[in-house]
C-alpha cells in the first residue's frame, strides 16, 4: 500500500554509506526530503543526486534533513559517496531488499528496486508531499525549494 499525502510516515531504520544507523523518528523537529532512486552510479541517479548536492543543499532551510534511500548496499553507496563528494546520508534498502521502499510504495517487485519516489516530511512525521516518478524520468529539484516554501 502506497503512502500518501497526510500519512503518518512509516518510520525506518537504515544504514548510511558509513555503516551509521539512521532512524526517521529521531528527526522529529526537522523537516525530511526522503528521496529514493533505483541505483548508485546510474546515469539519471547521478545526475539528481548532483543536482541535490549543488543545487538543493547549499540554499536549503536549516531544518531540511535530506536522506536518499536505494537498494545498493553500504559499501557500494560509500564509495559513489567518496567519489562524488555526496556528504547527506545514502542509505542502504539492501536487505531485508527493498523493505523501506516497499513500506512507502515506491518498490518495483519486477525490476527489485526503487521508483524515483520523493517524500517531504514535516517535523512531526506526517508526509506533506510526495512524487512518484518513472525510473526512466528524472525529478526537477527545483520543486523541492517551492514545496519546503509552503510547508514552513
Amino acid at each position: 500500500m502506497a503512502v500518501e499525502v497526510g500519512d503518518k510516515a512509516p518510520d525506518f531504520e537504515l544504514k548510511d554509506q558509513h555503516g551509521t544507523p539512521v532512524r526517521l523518528s529521531d528527526l522529529r523537529g526537522k523537516r525530511v526530503l526522503l528521496v529514493f532512486y533505483p541505483l548508485a552510479f546510474s546515469g539519471i541517479c547521478h545526475g539528481e543526486l548532483c543536482a541535490i548536492r549543488d543545487e538543493f543543499e547549499a540554499s536549503a532551510p536549516d531544518d531540511v534533513q535530506v536522506l536518499t534511500v536505494s537498494v545498493d548496499s553500504v559499501f557500494t553507496h560509500r564509495a559513489w559517496a567518496d567519489k562524488e563528494g555526496f556528504t547527506f546520508p545514502l542509505l542502504s534498502d539492501f536487505w531485508p531488499h527493498g523493505d523501506v521502499a516497499q513500506a512507502y510504495g515506491v518498490f518495483d517487485d519486477r525490476k527489485g528496486l526503487a521508483l524515483r519516489g520523493t517524500f517531504v516530511i514535516d517535523g512531526e512525521g506526517m508526509v506533506r508531499w510526495k512524487a512518484v516518478n518513472p525510473i526512466s524520468s528524472a525529478r526537477d529539484i527545483s520543486e523541492y525549494h517551492q514545496v519546503l516554501a509552503e510547508i514552513s
